[in-house]
């Protein structure tokens, strides 16, 4: 089972997924991230979904539950990189994920992490 790498950059962590999510490898990164999280004392993580072309319910609620689990460990999450394919599937699996901030890629998710993190005390 491959894991998704967690690299971290300042206070913000970028896990970049280039790899087909299974099931096992969204919970390790659950895992993965959480610990990193902590254990680095990130403020920001930014998940990019550029090379993810297919979602399913399973892995559409695992995304909202890393954005919720990292927001209670005091870090803002922005995910960037949705392709139109997966946010259709996401709108039509009925999963809004409501709270998840996103951006069309890096660039853009590095300022808004920036920005929302300039305007939280």
């Amino acid at each position: 089972m491959q894991r998704v790498p967690v690299l971290k950059l300042g206070d913000v962590l970028i896990v970049s997924i280039q790899i087909d999510l299974e099931d096992q490898s969204v919970l390790l990164l659950q895992e993965d991230l959480a610990d990193a999280v902590v254990q680095r004392g990130a403020k920001g993580v930014i998940i990019d979904i550029t090379a993810v072309e297919i979602v399913d319910s399973f892995i559409g609620r695992m995304l909202a539950t890393i954005a919720s689990m990292c927001g209670m460990l005091d870090a803002q999450v922005v995910v960037v990189g949705m392709r139109p394919a997966v946010a259709i599937t996401l709108v039509e699996l009925g999963l809004s994920l409501n709270g998840i901030r996103t951006a069309l890629n890096l660039e853009k998710g590095v300022a808004l992490l920036d920005h929302i993190r300039s305007a939280t005390p």
